[in-house]
């Protein structure tokens, strides 16, 4: 999975750089990093439109986000390649060919305990 590997990669990288710049502006501020103080200048809060308590969006606005959602998770799906998927398939196959005969044995074992137990023949 070098895809993956390179993914992790580039995330690390990332965050270096991201503290790199947050150590550059700390130390261009002339606050340390164990400063208490918060980096960001306090805001006002702002007012916002009051909305109905607890209203719920609408059912077209419920299912945008929905989809949304579920498009959003398709982007991050890996699909297999043809080889994995062959080789996915037949393993599947193979374990229903096995579980189905073990079933069966168990089952044709029940079936003559039982013709065993009570002497009836189905």
């Amino acid at each position: 999975m070098p895809n993956k590997d390179r993914n992790k990669r580039s995330v690390r990288k990332a965050r270096a750089e991201e503290r790199a710049r947050v150590e550059a502006a700390q130390a261009a501020s002339g606050s340390t990093p164990d400063a208490k103080a918060p980096a960001k200048a306090e805001k006002k809060p702002e007012t916002k439109p009051e909305k109905a308590p607890n209203k719920k969006p609408g059912p077209f606005k419920r299912l945008g986000n929905y989809l949304g959602a579920v498009r959003s998770e398709m982007r991050r799906v890996v699909w297999p390649s043809k080889a994995e998927l062959k080789s996915y398939s037949v393993a599947i196959i193979a374990m229903l060919i096995v579980f189905g005969v073990i079933i069966w044995l168990v089952d044709s074992g029940i079936v003559a305990a039982l013709v065993g137990y009570t002497g009836l023949r189905g």
